[in-house]
């Protein structure tokens, strides 16, 4: 390797070793150049001294491009554009002379040729104009020259290492843009210094580990080392995620008497898991949980209210993930902040060329909302490539016809949230109201049998306690309170900081807001425990139902949605509640749960009088005790990849065993004792998750959703199979008679109208909806069976 410096300013003096070196020093700034194929040794020499000559004026008092304003257009300034104009002369001399080189390559005759021309078209009008213009065609020559070399050096990298037949630019009908990408990596890698961050070094191989890692134009190099996956393994101790999860903020104080409290029942649930999976091997995941609403670029309204009676439901779900994941074994980053975030993600420096993420550190994200907006300030083009990754918790849920952006704004759903145009099983809701959605939940606290007696021992049979921490709630509640306050007493939660809410009436005991331990004790002596219609959807309800409560609630009529209902316009979803808590009404129901119209006084009080005469025990939903949750969120986690393409299906693109036993029979065969269609025996299934085996097609109703159709059946819509069904298969098994069959995107298909005989099927796998419904037609919908006590899950889904 052969020494050669650019002279930058006189002041400056070159540190040469003898003979060879493997480093120059100049300034801190340093230029090695190798014995170069393909470019000239003499030519570049020749045109760096050249350079080096003109440049080595370069001081604050004699440099040509320092201007002192108090000569400015003077006799010096003359001198200046003189003395600066006899050596672009010279320099367009001797670049003339280099292109004449043999040893000089095509490649860097025709860089040359661009810098000659780019300087002969330089016609400068004033002064001033002129010098700034020559300075910049200078400072361009020499970061070409600059290119050149760096180029020059990584090919030489490339031999030495033997990758450089490792990459050719591919050409992938999949990746179309990969080459136009890598020449424009090749003539301006070096336009940011985010590029170097990420390891390109000028040579092709570097530009496409870029561009396949970190951008997703090229496709993956084969001969890349992958990572090897880890291993699991429950944890029952908490400590770690104790101080992951930090303080500072009431929100966070909660969120950690939550985990303490519920260690013990965490632990011992991981134990009963492991042994239901037969301590099988679970691939352990990266995984960064950024709680965007308790950020203060959020605003974190809820922080300061977590002592005054705000809501905790998105806390007590927050604090039910994170230790979910925790207790699952999975490598857990928590994120409080966007600073914090920012930090996680790896932002690269420089000007935003580069995407604001290298390859994602992460294989899960989860966020809310609020993070995935923060998310795609801070990751930029990067959240395209990576959306897949990332799981959106979403308490109200998101439907398909508002996910999708253009189709949301073209046919009236576009909100304020919706439109990101993620796989609608991303978004993760409190309660399996959505099916479209996955059900992540949260957990209550489970009782022992000791305990169980000895609530149903110590019930007060004549005990209500009204489900609203906030004066406000109680507005306008006095009537039906009224007729409650003859059969029982009345006790409150509401929280006040010196007098007692006037809106509260006199007849109740308030206890003022109690510490969450307190409160479970007033639960366990209450019988009754009643809502004033508001909040929708709580973990509330289930914690009193939990402590041997009957929960009494208001009937909507007609149920309340963002067409009729302030509090859901702008949601992106079309769901009509028909009562406060519509989990606890249709999948615990009675002697629990008693849903029943407030403004009917008789019918309200019968509902006391029964309530009163009703014993029952305490009750838990599996899915929402501790072991509930892990069994789900390990399904979801160790099944769901929404980063892999779903291969298409079917018939032109099926294997060759699932071809072969199509020919000899249908697709689809009725099912014992049920109006559905099954998958048929003979059909080798597609290796997928939810399995195909619980499949179940049925037809919709005109005017009805896939949602109620499969609730009819006491089955479930799992939105997952509707590419299963999307084919005239299914409508030969429906015994559907099409004279017409047709292909769209829109939100309700596939179906057909029976009156018209017209079938369609969908285009957009995006718009797969269990919730799509329309008077005209009738809906192919795909049911599933479900796992007892978890309605998330198949029955072979573990």
């Amino acid at each position: 390797m052969i020494c050669i410096w650019f002279v930058i300013a006189s002041s400056c003096r070159p540190v040469r070793h003898a003979g060879t070196c493997t480093n120059c020093t100049y300034c801190s700034a340093p230029y090695c150049l190798i014995t170069f194929p393909r470019i000239g040794f003499f030519s570049l020499c020749f045109l760096m001294t050249s350079l080096g000559g003109q440049f080595s004026a370069k001081r604050l008092g004699d440099a040509p491009f320092t201007i002192r304003t108090e000569v400015l257009g003077g006799v010096e300034s003359r001198g200046v554009l003189r003395k600066i104009t006899d050596m672009l002369e010279v320099i367009l001399k001797r670049m003339d002379s280099l292109s004449k080189l043999d040893n000089t390559s095509a490649a860097s005759t025709r860089r040359l040729d661009e810098l000659s021309s780019a300087i002969n078209r330089f016609q400068p009008v004033g002064l001033v104009e002129r010098i700034q213009a020559i300075a910049q065609n200078v400072s361009n020559m020499a970061n070409r020259v600059e290119q050149i070399l760096q180029s020059s050096m990584a090919q030489g990298r490339a031999m030495r290492d033997g990758t450089s037949g490792q990459c050719e630019v591919p050409r992938d009908p999949r990746y179309p843009d990969c080459p136009g990408k890598v020449d424009w990596m090749r003539a301006r890698w070096t336009s940011d210094p985010c590029y170097a961050f990420y390891g390109v070094d000028g040579s092709d191989c570097s530009f496409l580990i870029y561009l396949s890692e970190v951008e997703w134009f090229c496709p993956p190099l084969a001969w890349r080392n992958q990572s090897l996956a880890c291993q699991a393994a429950f944890r029952t101790d908490l400590s770690v995620l104790l101080e992951q999860v930090g303080g500072g903020k009431e929100s966070l104080s909660f969120m950690k008497q939550r985990m303490r409290r519920l260690a013990q029942q965490w632990g011992s649930a991981a134990l009963r898991l492991d042994s239901t999976l037969q301590h099988r091997w679970r691939d352990q995941r990266k995984i960064l949980v950024h709680v965007g609403f308790l950020t203060e670029e959020s605003g974190d309204v809820f922080s300061p209210k977590v002592l005054k009676g705000g809501p905790l439901g998105e806390m007590v779900q927050w604090a039910d993930i994170l230790t979910a994941l925790h207790v699952l074994g999975h490598n857990l980053k928590i994120s409080m902040s966007v600073k914090e975030l920012h930090g996680f993600l790896g932002v690269p420096p420089g000007r935003g060329s580069c995407p604001l993420t290298g390859p994602l550190p992460f294989d899960l994200i989860y966020t809310d909302y609020h993070g995935l907006q923060q998310m795609k300030q801070h990751m930029g083009l990067s959240l395209k490539k990576h959306k897949c990754h990332i799981r959106v918790i979403d308490t109200f849920g998101t439907e398909p016809a508002y996910n999708h952006e253009e189709y949301a704004t073209l046919h009236g759903y576009r909100t304020n949230w919706g439109y990101w145009n993620l796989n609608a099983r991303q978004y993760m809701t409190m309660f399996p109201h959505t099916p479209d959605n996955s059900f992540m939940g949260f957990v209550s606290e489970e009782l022992n049998e000791t305990e169980k007696r000895n609530i149903q021992q110590n019930k007060v049979n004549n005990m209500a306690v009204v489900y609203g921490k906030e004066a406000s709630m109680w507005k306008g509640k006095e009537g039906f309170l009224q007729i409650l306050h003859r059969y029982m007493e009345v006790h409150g939660t509401v929280y006040y900081e010196t007098q007692r809410p006037p809106e509260v009436p006199a007849f109740v005991k308030n206890h003022g807001l109690l510490p969450q331990h307190e409160l479970q004790q007033l639960l366990r002596k209450a019988k009754l425990f009643i809502g004033f219609g508001f909040p929708y959807e709580g973990p509330a309800p289930l914690e009193a139902i939990a402590n041997g409560c009957i929960f009494l609630q208001p009937k909507f009529q007609p149920p309340h949605s963002s067409l009729n209902h302030e509090f859901f316009r702008g949601k992106p979803t079309s769901r009509g509640v028909s009562s406060q808590h519509p989990y606890a009404e249709q999948y615990i129901g009675r002697p629990h749960v008693m849903t029943v119209d407030y403004n009917n006084s008789q019918e309200f009080d019968t509902a006391i009088r029964e309530i009163m005469r009703t014993k029952v025990e305490p009750y838990l939903p599996y899915e929402y005790t501790c072991e509930g949750m892990l069994e789900r969120v390990h399904a979801y986690i160790q099944n769901q990849d929404f980063c892999v393409p779903e291969p298409p299906f079917p018939l032109g693109n099926l294997s060759k065993p699932l071809a072969s036993s199509m020919s000899t029979g249908p697709l689809f065969v009725p099912l014992p004792n049920t109006t559905a269609l099954g998958w048929a025996a003979n059909v080798t299934p597609p290796p997928v998750w939810p399995p195909v085996s619980s499949l179940r097609l049925l037809a919709s109703q005109e005017g009805q959703s896939c949602i109620e159709t499969c609730q009819s059946a006491r089955l479930v819509c799992e939105p997952a199979h509707f590419r299963f069904i999307n084919n005239k298969e299914a409508l030969r098994g429906l015994d559907v008679q099409c004279e017409a069959l047709d292909s769209e995107s829109n939100h309700v298909l596939p179906a057909f109208s029976v009156a018209r005989r017209e079938c369609s099927l969908q285009q957009d796998p995006l718009l797969f909806s269990c919730a799509g419904h329309s008077p005209r037609y009738r809906r192919l919908c795909p049911c599933r069976d479900f796992r007892r006590g978890q309605v998330a899950l198949c029955r072979e889904c573990l």
